[in-house]
């Protein structure tokens, strides 16, 4: 099956590398940024496999508007762009046509980026540089499913072991396998 998935974190946290000025100073900064409730995500997602198990591969592009730290202020905003690879089983598996619980497990790469807008002067000038980084993270989700589409709860955490950068993400996903919600007028449906 293919579609897509919009997802919608209750929180999620970053950690970025370690700040290093111009010449070569460690800087004194916090490297954690958080951000609760509108945290906002989309993209493309394929499955294959059967209606009680199924692989599904999906990349989302995230955007937490209101991500900050609180510790000290730099700017707003957080971004990040997971691509996950997952094992489906039961309601998950986004192709059975009848309402089941399901649950999976997966992982990949995640890209991270804080302070997307609004940083302040001084840690500019201080030579904080916000670019994207990486890290490796684990996703496990429990949820239901029907007909190609999925509600679930999804906890995701990744880290780094070069640049000890964390992230961590839990949320709300919606899946939708477009072709199996096409088959809802099926008689044997649910719906």
């Amino acid at each position: 099956g293919y579609g897509f998935t919009v997802s919608n974190d209750i929180y999620s946290w970053y950690q970025n590398p370690e700040s290093i000025g111009p010449n070569e100073e460690l800087l004194d900064v916090h490297e954690g940024n958080g951000s609760l409730l509108l945290n906002l995500g989309m993209g493309p997602k394929i499955w294959i496999g059967a209606p009680k198990f199924s692989f599904s591969l999906e990349a989302q592009a995230k955007i937490g508007l209101f991500g900050l730290a609180v510790k000290d202020f730099k700017g707003l905003g957080n971004h990040s762009i997971p691509v996950v690879g997952r094992l489906n089983f039961g309601g998950l598996s986004g192709l059975d046509k009848e309402g089941k619980f399901g649950w999976s497990v997966g992982g990949g790469v995640q890209w991270n980026k804080t302070e997307l807008f609004y940083t302040l002067n001084d840690y500019t000038l201080l030579g904080v540089d916000r670019n994207y980084f990486k890290t490796y993270v684990g996703q496990v989700a429990y949820g239901f499913g029907l007909s190609g589409f999925t509600i679930h709860a999804v906890l995701g955490v990744g880290y780094n072991p070069d640049t000890e950068a964390r992230s961590f993400n839990f949320g709300l996903q919606y899946d939708f396998n477009l072709p199996k919600l096409k088959k809802i007028s099926n008689p044997e449906s649910e719906l």
